[in-house]
């Protein structure tokens, strides 16, 4: 087993402190924080290595709910799901001192800016990705925060004490809009439209249930949001094993690849960077080849930390993985799904 804190293959070994039963249903696993060996940004999430006795290992991705640069510790809030092989072996298994494998953070679904008015919408462990924006929010930025929270009744609602304790803290800048199914039953996209339309100008964020997701975004976009300002945080269980991929290999490039490109410019963490695209090749392959720091996790296209969009051109993907109709045609692509097809192809993460 890796020492704690050791990058093994763009992986990390992080060490349990403790864990901490928020519902029945719910456990929060803390890690002690690496130090420089795992950054992260509000709203990522870790993809963790979970032992198997049928395969040796499989990998699920985790929202972090601590927020970086406040918390000495990672946390990754894990909610029991029927028949969920990764939920329900960490909730029954993972104790303080225990040792766990992880890839260092990934995801797009973090806001670019902190003074921003952000709109929350999550139902149940949803909350997790939501809980490190809301306190990185509140901590670092200047807006108002506004956070509705769906859950089936008092008991099943994830962090309450903690969001009582920001309230109070921020009463100014921070708003709970708690639904519960056993007084309001089901939260339809008409009550979501009614109770979120004051705040038809916020930056959204939504995390949940997929028919949830769904939902909250139809309704936003029926107050008015424009669906540049909409994010979806999207989970896919991994049917491969990322900590088994070999890793990337930087080889020259070869007269045919050169002869059969595509020219590519990609705005990266406001870096322009202009190159030739083998058409044999994804998007991240040749990233990666040429050392650009490019955003990635699983490489199948189901986790989505991979988002990316068309400003001209065309391209086609292998798999559409987490990206839904909406998404692809508002021209969201998975540059670890993407290769060329027209000459000229302009793309900004």
């Amino acid at each position: 087993m890796e020492e704690p804190g050791s990058a093994v293959n763009g992986s990390v070994a992080l060490t349990v402190r403790e864990v901490i039963t928020e519902t029945p249903d719910a456990k929060t696993i803390v890690f002690d924080h690496p130090g420089d060996g795992l950054r992260y940004r509000p709203g990522q999430f870790l993809t963790l290595r979970i032992p198997s006795e049928r395969t040796g290992s499989v990998a699920r991705c985790y929202s972090l709910s601590s927020a970086p640069g406040h918390d000495d510790a990672l946390r990754v809030t894990v909610k029991r799901t029927v028949d969920g092989y990764g939920s329900n072996w960490l909730c029954d298994n993972v104790a303080a001192g225990h040792v766990i494998e992880s890839l260092v953070s990934a995801g797009a679904f973090t806001p670019k800016d902190l003074d921003r008015d952000l709109l929350l919408v999550g139902a149940g462990s949803g909350i997790t990705p939501l809980l490190s924006i809301v306190k990185t929010a509140l901590f670092d930025g200047t807006g108002r925060v506004v956070l509705f929270y769906a859950n089936r009744d008092p008991a099943s609602v994830i962090f309450a004490a903690t969001l009582r304790e920001l309230f109070a803290e921020h009463p100014d800048r921070l708003t709970i809009l708690h639904w519960l199914e056993n007084v309001q039953g089901l939260p339809t996209t008409a009550a979501l439209q009614s109770m979120l339309q004051p705040y038809d100008g916020f930056e959204a964020f939504i995390c949940g249930p997929k028919p949830f997701m769904r939902g909250a975004r139809l309704a936003l976009e029926q107050i008015g949001l424009p669906r540049g300002q909409i994010h979806i945080e999207n989970f896919v269980s991994l049917s491969e094993d990322p900590f088994t991929q070999p890793a990337t290999i930087v080889t020259a490039r070869g007269d045919e690849d050169e002869a059969d490109s595509a020219g590519v410019t990609v705005l990266l963490d406001g870096v322009t960077h202009e190159f030739d695209w083998p058409r044999s090749k994804t998007l991240i392959d040749v990233l990666l080849e040429r050392g650009v720091d490019a955003p990635y996790s699983c490489r199948e296209g189901e986790c989505g930390s991979c988002q990316a969009t068309v400003l001209s051109g065309q391209i086609e993907m292998t798999s559409v993985g987490a990206l839904d109709e909406e998404d692809i045609a508002d021209g969201l692509i998975l540059g670890c799904q993407a290769r060329p097809v027209s000459d000229q192809v302009s793309i900004e993460f």
